[in-house]
């Protein structure tokens, strides 16, 4: 069922007062405990898990621009909403089926699961941004891919400020580098795979390991595809109202 742009603003609104929202007492206890979690890891770890997936999603970045379909032109917002709702359902579905195999296959194989989940989650922001129009060849445009894939997998007190530059995107693209390189790569880490933990961690559990790990992934798919959605309903209405204003 296609929403209207009266629906689909509607929709908007209320996701927007959620990303605005303080940090709870359980956000806050949350981050505390990774904290100090992640602050009994020796720094050299750090620095090499922060390594690892800066390559890993640069990988991903670079390669997707020759994969990812040329940006859709025409078309109201509904109509790439309908598009855009199904892409959603066919990458949920296969990061369902990988999140099952790995998690079946045992401890090692489910260690795999990171970055196979990982390529499917960016690959999906690739083929949403090209629906809503947007050029992914444009390196703001990638960069832009990042922020929503952390506004979508962080803790609120990231997601908080994460927002603020998504919603002032057009002035913040201003001011960005040349390249990725300045890209924030250990806190994209460390939220992402601080969000991810728990979530995931009892997938690789003997015997149960299948069925958490495609419920995870399900959840976190459907999480993704919402944020995605409504980041770039963001720009749409933003534009919207800028013609208005010209006209």
């Amino acid at each position: 069922m296609y929403l209207t742009d009266s629906q689909a603003h509607q929709e908007l609104l209320a996701w927007q007062q959620k990303m605005q929202a303080a940090p709870g007492p359980l956000d806050r206890l949350t981050r505390t405990v990774q904290t100090r979690l992640n602050a009994l890891l020796p720094e050299k770890l750090h620095q090499a898990i922060t390594a690892t997936i800066k390559q890993m999603v640069r990988g991903v970045l670079f390669g997707s621009t020759h994969l990812t379909r040329r940006p859709l032109l025409t078309g109201t917002l509904a109509e790439r909403e309908g598009v855009v709702r199904q892409r959603i359902r066919r990458y949920r579905h296969v990061a369902v089926v990988e999140g099952a195999a790995t998690g079946a296959a045992g401890f090692f194989v489910g260690l795999t699961d990171f970055p196979l989940l990982l390529g499917i989650k960016l690959k999906l922001l690739f083929d949403v941004a090209a629906l809503y129009g947007y050029d992914v060849r444009d390196y703001t445009e990638r960069l832009y891919l990042l922020h929503v894939f952390q506004l979508a997998f962080s803790s609120q007190h990231t997601r908080n400020a994460t927002y603020q530059r998504l919603v002032h995107w057009n002035d913040y693209r201003q001011g960005l580098p040349p390249d990725a390189a300045d890209f924030d790569w250990r806190t994209f880490q460390q939220e992402y795979r601080d969000y991810i933990d728990l979530a995931k961690l009892a997938q690789l559990v003997p015997f149960i390991g299948a069925a958490v790990g495609a419920v995870a992934n399900y959840r976190l798919l459907e999480q993704l595809g919402e944020t995605a959605m409504n980041c770039y309903r963001m720009r749409y209405f933003d534009a919207e109202a800028g013609a208005q204003l010209g006209g």
